[in-house]
């Protein structure tokens, strides 16, 4: 089984043919650019019925759903952009997706 890079590997920035199957591909820009205004919808977790499987998590294509310690934490709504990836492949339904209400 291959390690995962060194911080000395990902400092060196490996080519994408250099990385161990697996591996995770940080874009940069995303940090950047706050998307979260973009669209109309929200996740609402229902935390009694999470299984913390972290579906939601790996499924999301802006990666704004951290995860600590094999438990989900809060979505950060500055990167969500409301797609409803998280609640479609989420096997308990924990998800439900609700239209974001104005500040």
């Amino acid at each position: 089984m291959e390690k995962f890079p060194s911080k000395e590997q990902i400092k060196k920035k490996l080519s994408w043919k250099e990385l161990p199957d697996g591996a995770v591909i940080s874009v940069p820009q995303s940090k950047e650019n706050k998307t979260g205004s973009w669209g109309s919808f929200r996740p609402a977790w229902d935390k009694e019925k999470c299984i913390h499987c972290g579906l939601c998590a790996l499924f999301c294509p802006e990666n704004c759903i951290p995860v600590k310690d094999w438990k989900r934490l809060e979505t950060n709504l500055d990167y969500c952009k409301g797609c409803g990836i998280c609640a479609r492949v989420c096997p308990v339904k924990a998800i439900k997706m609700e239209l974001k209400k104005d500040k």
